[in-house]
């Protein structure tokens, strides 16, 4: 640790700085939406296309079950449509899944970009302090590959990566990013 961190005392933090990060996270979120669109347009279409395709399938497959059922009997055609169900739900899910991972893997994409961005050193040293706020001065704080930081102090661990931030914010916005698939 530096003399410098380890001079600073806790304190109360300053209601103007925080309005400092408030760029970063409308960029962030605008950003954010903007792909979320592009992407849910998209993945609205495969969703469509993958939930026929799942359907159409289950037909066949609902089909197949029910020739085999009237030779088999009940229990036999029951145990099929029980399968056609949880594969084409399975697949439904996939569907969804893979949009969403897409968009997950973007928007951790441009946050990392910010670590170019003129203001990143004192994004970062914002994140720092927050860090210390969270576990104390003598915490010790590393810059993972990605930016941001993690700090540390034994059996606590705080992860502020800009990749972690990132899935934070769409963690948030799951209700409204499910919704997109809902439709």
């Amino acid at each position: 640790m530096t003399s410098r961190a380890a001079d600073r005392a806790p304190h109360a933090p300053d209601p103007g700085r925080a309005d400092a990060l408030d760029p970063v996270r409308a960029e962030l979120l605008r950003a954010a939406h903007a792909d979320a669109e592009a992407l849910s347009a998209r993945a609205a279409r495969e969703a469509a296309a993958r939930l026929g395709r799942a359907e159409d399938r289950a037909r066949s497959i609902l089909e197949e079950a029910r020739r085999q059922g009237e030779a088999d009997g009940a229990d036999a055609a029951r145990a099929r449509l029980v399968g056609a169900r949880r594969a084409a739900r399975s697949r439904t899910l996939s569907a969804r899944r893979e949009p969403y991972e897409e968009l997950r893997r973007r928007a951790a994409e441009r946050v990392r970009g910010l670590r170019r961005a003129d203001g990143y050193a004192a994004l970062r040293e914002r994140l720092e302090q927050r860090a210390r706020t969270l576990l104390g001065p003598d915490a010790e704080i590393t810059e993972p590959a990605d930016g941001g930081v993690v700090a540390q102090v034994p059996g606590k661990r705080v992860d502020l990566s800009l990749t972690a931030l990132a899935d934070r914010a769409l963690d948030s916005m799951a209700a409204e990013v499910r919704t997109l698939w809902e439709e």
